[in-house]
């Protein structure tokens, strides 16, 4: 099997747990049973970000995204910005194949990540600092005991060159691609005789963060390639698309019991409201809608718009008349008031030149 180069730091593999830095879980299955469905994607589709936003399927944890020629940004300007989608559907299997470009920056974290609510995870780390290998890592239920998890691959300078990163997940088996050669696999029994194998519902996770920042401690900001100088960024990933597949169809899956094993995943039979929302037509334009008319409806909406010009206009007209003598008004107390001022200023030159207004000797 190709690569397998890991870094050497003798410490360096109890620095893959940084990997779950920008993970969660608002409810965890295997502590309750109050949390809520998956909804299922139960099909497949691919996301143009070039072409368009994320879309309503998707969901903005965190910071904000533009969309430009390269696709989604996603950019880290300031300390604590940390951009990340979430996809509102689940996955139970399947595969996710996503064209990025990684950000620069020493600390600087391009991720994708697929992880379900029982912290089940299988993701790349893709290090700013780093223009030779990427980073393929999984995780069981949040097991963080174990770390011989993840491997580097070699690559070439992944944050100038866009690269197709895929990950195809059975229950047999998980296999990691990068630009369609299969770099890893990862079979059921190997990861600690399947305890630790993912397995469960998962949704899809694109971010970037710095593993870097001075908060963090020492190991995760070894592993991240070094501090993170924010006065040189921004530091920006580029995402132009991302193909999702689900391998399970139906409405929704929940957990039927606290194993966290994919036999005890029910899936609700029936279509699922992302699959519905993606394929529901575009809305028209005002072209299409027009067209849409029948020749009677057009000939109502002609009328009526004639109706209405022919009341604006009548407005128009009484608005006009009514300024017209507005203004007839003013102008007569304009020239009234011309006139007294007239009066008024040729009584001043008589009285001056009468002498009415003599200047006093003590004023002098």
């Amino acid at each position: 099997m190709p690569s397998l180069a890991l870094l050497a730091l003798p410490f360096i593999a109890a620095l893959t747990a940084p990997a779950a830095a920008q993970t969660w879980t608002s409810c965890n299955p295997l502590n309750t049973t109050d949390c809520p469905t998956n909804t299922a994607l139960s099909t497949n589709h691919t996301y143009d970000f070039i072409a368009s936003s994320a879309g309503s399927t998707w969901n903005t944890t965190a910071g904000s995204i533009k969309y430009g020629s390269s696709g989604a940004q996603f950019t880290i300007n300031t300390r604590g910005d940390a951009p990340t989608i979430q996809s509102k559907f689940y996955l139970f299997f399947g595969e996710l194949e996503v064209w990025m470009k990684a950000a620069t920056g020493n600390g600087v974290v391009s991720s994708i990540v697929l992880q379900s609510d029982d912290l089940d995870e299988v993701d790349w780390e893709l290090l700013g600092g780093n223009a030779t290998h990427v980073q393929s890592n999984y995780f069981g239920k949040g097991n963080i005991t174990s770390y011989d998890r993840a491997v580097w691959h070699p690559i070439n300078d992944p944050q100038e060159n866009f690269h197709n990163y895929t990950t195809r997940w059975t229950k047999d088996q998980i296999e990691w691609f990068i630009d369609g050669a299969s770099i890893r696999v990862l079979k059921y029994g190997d990861a600690n005789g399947g305890k630790n194998f993912p397995q469960t519902p998962m949704n899809v996770r694109l971010g970037i963060w710095a593993g870097g920042d001075a908060d963090n401690n020492n190991y995760t900001v070894e592993w991240a390639g070094g501090e993170t100088d924010y006065s040189h960024g921004p530091y920006t990933m580029y995402i132009k698309s991302a193909r999702v597949t689900d391998f399970s169809s139906g409405s929704e899956y929940s957990y039927g019991d606290m194993t966290g094993s994919w036999e005890s995943i029910k899936i609700k039979p029936g279509n699922s409201t992302i699959e519905k929302e993606l394929n529901a037509p575009p809305p028209m334009t005002p072209s299409q809608r027009w067209n849409q008319l029948s020749p009677a409806a057009k000939i109502g909406v002609g009328s009526g718009a004639g109706v209405s010009a022919v009341a604006l206009l009548a407005l128009a007209g009484f608005y006009c008349v009514r300024a017209r003598k507005a203004g007839r008004k003013e102008r007569a107390l304009a020239d009234a008031d011309f006139e007294r001022e007239a009066r008024e200023m040729t009584a001043y030159r008589q009285r001056m030149a009468k002498g009415g207004f003599a200047v006093s000797s003590r004023a002098i």
